[in-house]
């Protein structure tokens, strides 16, 4: 019945409505230990679509669950009615008034975007989330979030001047500032629901009884970061309820009502003038967490516009995090604690000057021990590591997770010391430890305990844990929840934290707004038990999976169980980066990282099949990850997706078959070496409009995409006959070099494989080639992971007979070289593991070792040609994941006229085979578009564009018909 009420909605719907068990499973869970099955997921075209919504979920006594960015910590969009989803569509920035500094956007808007926006204007709006790249407007006004610089910028409450939205009966209102004569005007309205609202909240707030309750039952007004519930005590503060103070406003209540009340379709926002032009942070080193918050206080008398806290399980983390590792050069041994003390001036010695006083201050105090102070590029560094928090928890290995149960407590600075203090008296009586980090400030450290929430016990200590703590902030007058919210983590204690009488004054604010209870239901009133509907079972049982692929300290279900759906993989190519690219091109929430590990850790842990990776669903979600590898080193949880869907690709095809082209691309060294016995002729067929497109149309590959050629010769060939006559002097006493002699420079690249010999060779290197098998690559991209394996191995054996800290093995292509640092070391069986990981201590790009070796002083810009160069160099996706394409930059630099700038795209869009598929070169061109190819476009005459990676350079050439050339041939071409 239900299923046929949904068809037709669907059918009065503009924009989609999903009702498929994969989508709603998709949407079951957010970044919070919750999961609940929707009944569907609506993405909403325009306002007219919420109205039907709305309309239905009356008419069907369900549920609307508000949903943007899907970041939420206390499971504020899980629910079992319809989530709609407009972060897709509600997206627009729709007015600025620059004179009386405000702006008006949809909810759909991203935080990093919208200041994107303003800032040509000189305009900033300040509360800043961790989840800054892809949290979205709506959902900042729904938690009321803030960040590290609230001590400024106060929370997004005291940004929100205006709202226009939605009631539960379909009316559109418009919530915004008012005096009291418009106040009483709007409470003595016609009989609409928006006057019984009005109404309401005039009868509660002026009766006395509810006046105190409210007074003395609330958290303190000193703490700045207050999200117990709805903000009736700020309401409390407006005229006409207290006298001298601010005009009323509904926006207030609204600003953390967690999408409870209304359905908010634009919201307006005050903005403040950028920042002062200069940031410095000092960050000072402490032994312990209680020293860093006692000295806290003393930091905060010198007005920082942030002070935030990283403990020592963050920085222990860091140094597993490719990303993360890069950030950690300012840190200094291994201290307890760090606070990140940030100044904004105009000048950096205004910032030297106030932190040379702040830092006599606590030396005089005997609190710190080391006081780096940076500026510049350093400091979006350290706030990246900071950022990183809440998904490098996520790595700790095996089934134990930092869990957010208390993370949001917020207390008067002042009483922090103490509260910590007791806190972790507390969790030391239940043998538990937590992480600590984030806003020392403003009085709010997130606490994580370390808890195995698949078992009984670890469930029990959940509660536990949650009714202690919230004993212990009702002690120090705090709030409960300082900017995640209370959600269905929280909610079930606002009882406790604001008193039985003040709680159902709460009660009647959210039914007098919503009779039928159809907005985001069993949120902050009404909420079941907090550890009910977790994302983990207690008791549950793990599935014993057999891998092709070791997983280090854990299985495969634990790897994907690392995503806690901190969304890193929504961030837009405005923010830069490259995960995830079809998530970039799509917008659609089925193509992030996120939703690829949800369908894994569903199938694996549910599936009653005895091959658990027997699900076309799985095969489907993951069928958009184009292995580009920017997860491992940009998800904050070290989230491997092209690892994982390798993994799957083998399984699956053991139970489905493998697919021609798969097998074609999987042997494409086989086919390369026959079609190579007469290249001409293989060129001839595929470059021919008919059999080319015959080729095409029989192996699956696009009919608009090239398809690489053949040279006329192979580098193994060349090097063998050619390569004796041609160099020239004796290599004696110069450093041996081994080459990785891969199949696409072997078959189709042999120029570039020729000038990187010569290149080696005249910089005084002696380069080896020997004898090896092709490096899998093709065969690990299409999840033939067995026959991968065997290649793989050979080549261990053979490499680490001759490669060690003095001789190295360099490599051309980015994506077969690195293949032994990535993914070799965890293919390769048991007995060679150790081997595997010694031998890719010496592997290189060949890029990264001449970076080196000019850093060593080896390579001189002496060598290169002065003539003036401009280049614009595209670095690989695994080049970037695993090295850097600084490296590259580096080496092209070494000429001293030569200028490198470094296009900020991700991933190109031809992904190995990706970009080949019938059924995925559209999105390839299309990703290419988002900013590779314009920047292509829009060089400058004369600009030399580089690309280290073969289908790179394809992918630029069939986009913009510009030939790019591999960072080697550049240098090459400019020795003199």
């Amino acid at each position: 019945m239900m299923r046929d009420k949904l068809e037709q909605l669907a059918q009065k719907l503009e924009g989609t409505l999903y009702t498929d068990d994969t989508m709603r499973t998709l949407y079951a869970t957010d970044a919070s230990a919750y999961r609940e099955m929707p009944l569907a997921v609506a993405i909403p075209q325009h306002i007219d679509d919420l109205k039907t919504l709305i309309r239905f979920a009356r008419e069907n006594k369900t549920s609307l669950i508000p949903r943007t960015a899907g970041t939420s910590l206390a499971g504020q969009v899980v629910g079992n009615g319809i989530i709609t989803d407009v972060s897709r569509n509600f997206t627009k920035i729709l007015e600025l008034n620059k004179e009386e500094g405000w702006v008006r956007v949809q909810p759909g808007v991203i935080r990093d975007e919208l200041n994107m926006f303003l800032k040509p204007h000189g305009f900033y709006f300040g509360p800043e989330t961790s989840t800054a790249n892809r949290a979205m407007i709506g959902g900042m006004v729904g938690n009321n979030s803030c960040g590290s610089n609230s001590v400024v910028y106060g929370s997004t409450r005291e940004h929100l001047l205006e709202v226009k939205a939605l009631l539960s009966n379909g009316e559109e209102v418009v919530f915004g500032s008012m005096d009291a004569e418009t106040f009483h005007q709007k409470c003595e309205g016609p009989d609409t629901l928006e006057t019984a609202i009005y109404k309401q909240i005039r009868t509660s707030l002026s009766n006395h009884t509810f006046q105190d309750e409210i007074r003395r039952e609330f958290p303190k007004k000193s703490i700045p970061r207050r999200n117990t519930g709805y903000a009736v005590d700020m309401l409390l503060d407006t005229n006409p309820f207290t006298a001298g103070t601010e005009d009323f406003n509904f926006c207030k209540l609204i600003a953390g009502s967690e999408g409870t009340l209304a359905f908010l379709t634009e919201i307006k926002l005050h903005i403040d003038p950028l920042p002062p032009k200069e940031t410095g942070l000092l960050c000072i080193h402490f032994n312990t967490i209680d020293e860093s918050l006692r000295a806290n206080i003393l930091v905060m008398k010198y007005k920082p516009s942030a002070s935030e806290l990283i403990d020592h399980y963050i920085l222990e983390c860091t140094k597993d995090n490719i990303e993360q590792r890069k950030n950690r050069f300012f840190v200094q041994g291994d201290p307890g604690a760090i606070l990140v003390v940030e100044f904004c001036r105009n000048t950096r010695e205004e910032i030297t000057e106030i932190t040379g006083k702040l830092e006599a201050t606590l030396r005089a105090a005997g609190l710190g021990y080391h006081f780096p102070l940076l500026f510049g590029e350093d400091t979006k560094k350290i706030w990246g590591l900071r950022k990183a928090g809440l998904g490098l928890l996520s790595n700790l290995p095996g089934d134990e997770k930092a869990v957010p149960v208390i993370e949001d407590t917020a207390v008067a600075v002042e009483d922090l010391p103490d509260f910590i203090r007791d806190f972790n008296d507390i969790l030391h009586q239940y043998n538990l430890h937590a992480v600590h980090y984030a806003h020392a400030g403003s009085g709010e450290i997130h606490l994580r305990p370390i808890i195995n929430l698949k078992t009984e016990e670890g469930n029990h200590l959940f509660r536990k844990i949650a009714e202690e703590i919230a004993t212990l902030v009702k002690k120090y007058h705090g709030s409960l929840s300082g900017e995640h919210g209370d959600g269905r983590l929280r909610g079930e204690f606002i009882k406790q934290m604001v008193g039985s009488k003040n709680y159902e004054l709460l009660r009647q604010i959210k039914y007098t707004w919503d009779p039928e209870n159809i907005f985001n239901p069993h949120k902050i009133v009404d909420t079941p038990s907090m550890n009910s509907m977790l994302r983990y079972e207690p008791g549950q049982k793990a599935p014993d999976i057999k891998t092709i692929f070791h997983f280090p300290d854990q299985t495969m279900l634990q790897h994907a169980e690392q995503c806690n759906g901190s969304g890193d993989c929504r961030k837009t190519q405005l923010s830069g980066g490259t995960m995830c690219p079809s998530y970039m091109a799509t917008r659609n929430e089925k193509d992030t990282t996120r939703a690829r590990a949800n369908i894994l850790r569903e199938f694996l842990t549910h599936s009653t099949k005895e091959n658990r990776f027997d699900h076309k669903e799985i095969y489907e979600v993951l069928d958009l990850c184009l292995a580009c590898k920017g997860c491992k080193s940009e998800c904050p949880s070290n989230v491997d997706m092209a690892k994982l869907k390798m993994e799957f690709l083998q399984h699956y095809y053991d139970a489905n078959g493998v697919p021609l082209r798969a097998r074609m691309i999987g042997n494409y060294s086989k086919l390369s070496a026959l079609a190579a016995i007469a290249p001409g002729m293989y060129n001839a067929v595929i470059n021919n409009s008919f059999t080319g497109g015959i080729i095409r149309k029989f192996s699956g590959f696009a009919a608009k995409r090239s398809l690489p050629g053949l040279h006329t010769t192979t580098l193994r060939k060349w090097y063998k006959e050619k390569w004796p006559l041609e160099k020239q002097g004796a290599a004696a006493g110069q450093r041996k070099v081994y080459l990785f002699c891969d199949e696409f420079t072997n078959y189709n690249d042999t120029p570039i494989g020729i000038k990187t010999v010569a290149l080696l060779h005249r910089l005084g290197y002696d380069v080896q080639m020997i004898e090896h098998p092709e490096s899998a690559r093709a065969y690990m991209s299409k999840g033939l992971l067995r026959q991968a394996r065997e290649y793989a191995e050979k080549n261990v054996r053979i490499f680490s007979d001759v490669i060690n800290e003095n001789v190295p093995l360099l490599g051309i292509e980015p994506s077969a070289i690195l293949s032994f640092r990535d993914e070799y070391p965890d293919l390769v069986r048991e007995e060679l593991r150790a081997t595997a990981k010694t031998l890719a201590k010496h592997v290189f790009l060949v890029d990264e070792f001449l970076a080196a070796e000019a850093e060593k002083g080896h390579i001189s810009a002496d060598q290169f040609t002065d003539t003036p160069q401009h280049i614009k160099l595209h670095g690989h996706c695994q080049q970037k994941a695993l090295s850097s394409a600084l490296h590259s930059k580096k080496m092209l630099s070494l000429p001293k006229n030569y200028t490198v700038e470094v296009i900020p795209s991700g991933c190109c869009g031809m992904a190995g085979s990706f970009g080949y598929e019938t059924e995925h070169y559209d999105l390839s061109m299309q990703i290419g578009e988002m900013v590779l190819f314009p920047a292509v476009r829009n060089a400058a005459a004369g600009t030399l564009i580089a690309a280290p990676g073969t289908s790179c350079r394809h992918q630029v050439k069939d986009g913009t018909g510009v030939k790019a050339l591999h960072p080697v041939e550049i240098l090459y071409n400019s020795l003199k």
